[in-house]
């Protein structure tokens, strides 16, 4: 695991500038830092050593021309190191990233279809005119930025926000269209970042730039699939079982300790167990609130720790800390994510971290793959219009609620440019006639979604903490596995993930697999309430002079919803007043220029 950087273009970056944008991510790779610079591109790396700690220096290299940076892990690497060495190729360590120059200089860019594993990678080829290829994973779990510079014909690139903005080159001004994306999903997702001009390399996906030329961008897809699992629900849950089993084996591979992370759900606790089951002295992590709270879990993670023996850690985190915390989080996602979960999860992972971990295994992607939501159970059942209600679901704020928010400006800006939940909708009602209403959900769900709402939120906080997060329901197999299922493997009969808690039978305790379903959250609708230090902490960020200046928001608006929670507290209203200060305190940590913008659509 490490983060990854550089640029190939007709700008000279000074050996100065390039450590000042390896240093913004150090964090995420404290164990070495390398960069190798020629004229006219530059590749880097932050080490976060995980395997072959006594190797593993980057950038890779095969003779004089071929230099590789990786951040994530190639799980099947032993496998293909084998292959390659009966081709003829030798390798000077063990470490798992020294097997991609040889892959390369053998397949290509077909490289990528061969690893099982989570990873952003760039490729420096010299072989004829210099080329940088961009590869992602299947399922967008390492997170890579990047920007193309027209004028000075450079791409560059970064595994965080920051370290992108550090080359200097790139403009901190805002995507103005994102403003209406980010209340209406929670996140801005897709290709795009709330930067404008900045992208994010979508999941499967290789960007490729030659000197001189503008990058193009292609898909790929993964020579890894799924086994079988037959046609009867028995049988395949046990075969699912097995897979998943296989996952987890694979990711606690590592050359230093692994744990697991336990919410008290069904998806974290089957990793724990089948973790635990692989592995003895396994180290399991959950995170509850000093106080009394709703969406407390803790007694259900108890239930697996006691089960299958692990030493369990139960995180408490003070809600008089929230304040404190609120600008680390916001800085370290790069750009607004509106999940409350970020401020939980951040401090999970701090507490991972000073446990001495540097590697955990989640269960997230898991209501993805095998449609676990009751937002789907809700469309999916929907006798007549499911797209507009789901699309709703998706946001912070109703469309009338969003509308009252705008300053007078902005939503003549919407109203000239379009909604991006009137985008979405045409999209997945294009995508219901092609291939039926709940693939279109998780077609949607897993390409847009998970990636930029959930695994960017788990990668960049993780890493703040030197913390590696592995996640066995987003590998390559069982994502070509869960596109599979039949419907009613998936949902129906007011029940979600049916196949998955099949799975689980016998592996869990009955109280995880018979309780309803509850979200890994932070309880913002009891701990923001008048008189309360999160409640404070809002009131001061939505500054009504600073709302004015920015005219995004009208600020009359938002104090009508201030005193609605203080008067008359509600989990919408919570939330809603939440992304507005995680919105507030992006804007004002990254300096960020609100001006006139491009016209955008949604690339559903």
């Amino acid at each position: 695991m490490c983060r990854i950087f550089g640029y190939i273009g007709n700008d000279d970056v000074d050996p100065g500038r390039l450590k000042a944008v390896s240093d913004l991510q150090l964090a995420g790779g404290p164990d070495q830092q390398s960069v190798l610079a020629e004229r006219n591109w530059a590749i880097g790396n932050n080490r976060l050593a995980i395997v072959g700690l006594d190797g593993g220096e980057q950038p890779y290299s095969l003779g004089e021309s071929i230099r590789i940076v990786l951040n994530g892990e190639i799980y099947n690497h032993r496998e293909l190191r084998n292959k390659l060495e009966a081709k003829g190729y030798t390798f000077r360590d063990h470490c798992d990233g020294s097997i991609l120059p040889a892959l390369y200089a053998e397949y290509g860019l077909d490289f990528v279809r061969y690893l099982d594993g989570m990873f952003a990678i760039a490729v420096i080829d010299l072989r004829e005119k210099t080329t940088l290829t961009l590869a992602t994973d299947p399922s967008g779990i390492k997170s890579l930025y990047y920007y193309w510079d027209e004028r000075n014909e450079t791409l560059y690139f970064s595994s965080e926000l920051p370290s992108l903005l550090a080359f200097g080159r790139v403009p901190s001004s805002l995507w103005l269209p994102g403003v209406d994306f980010y209340l209406t999903t929670k996140v801005v997702f897709g290709e795009r970042t709330l930067f404008d001009g900045v992208y994010a390399l979508p999941p499967s996906s290789l960007l490729q730039a030659r000197l001189g030329e503008r990058p193009s961008l292609r898909r790929w897809k993964t020579l890894l699939a799924s086994e079988s699992l037959g046609d009867d629900p028995a049988a395949a849950a046990s075969s699912l079982r097995e897979q998943l089993d296989y996952e987890v084996r694979a990711l606690l591979l590592a050359d230093v300790p692994v744990s697991t992370i336990n919410s008290g759900g069904l998806d974290s606790s089957l990793v724990t167990a089948l973790a635990s089951r692989r592995q003895a002295g396994i180290h399991s992590f959950n995170l509850s609130y000093v106080g009394d709270w709703p969406l407390d879990e803790k007694i259900y993670a108890r239930e697996v720790s006691e089960r299958y023996g692990t030493t369990h850690h139960e995180v408490l985190v003070d809600p008089r800390d929230f304040e404190r915390l609120l600008p680390l989080v916001a800085e370290r996602l790069g750009q607004p994510n509106a999940d409350p979960i970020t401020l939980s999860s951040y401090a999970l992972f701090e507490a991972i971290h000073q446990a001495g971990f540097k590697v955990t295994i989640s269960g997230d992607g898991a209501d993805e793959m095998f449609a676990g939501y009751d937002r789907f159970l809700e469309a999916f059942e929907a006798a007549d219009d499911w797209i507009k209600p789901y699309v709703n679901a998706l946001g912070v704020a109703s469309p009338e609620l969003r509308n009252e928010l705008y300053s007078d400006d902005y939503r003549a800006f919407i109203h000239d440019n379009g909604s991006i939940g009137d985008q979405i909708a045409d999209s997945l009602r294009t995508a219901h006639h092609r291939k039926g209403r709940l693939d279109a959900i998780l077609d949607f769900e897993r390409e847009y979604r998970l990636p930029s709402y959930h695994l960017r939120r788990v990668d960049h906080l993780s890493m703040a903490h030197s913390v590696e997060v592995r996640v066995p329901y987003c590998q390559p197999r069982i994502l070509d596995l869960a596109g599979k299922l039949p419907v009613d493997w998936r949902i129906g009969e007011g029940k979600v993930k049916r196949l998955l808690y099949r799975a689980a039978e016998g592996q869990l305790p009955e109280s995880i697999l018979n309780r309803k379903k509850q979200p890994f959250t932070l309880p913002i609708d009891a701990m923001m309430r008048k008189g309360l230090p999160l409640y404070e902490a809002v009131k001061r960020v939505l500054d009504g002079d600073t709302l004015r200046r920015h005219n995004l928001f009208n600020p009359a608006a938002v104090e009508k919803l201030l005193h609605k929670q203080a008067t008359q507290p509600d989990g919408k209203t919570a939330l809603t007043l939440w992304s507005l200060v995680i919105f507030q305190l992006w804007i004002s940590q990254y300096n960020v220029h609100i001006g006139a913008s491009k016209q955008y659509q949604f690339e559903g």
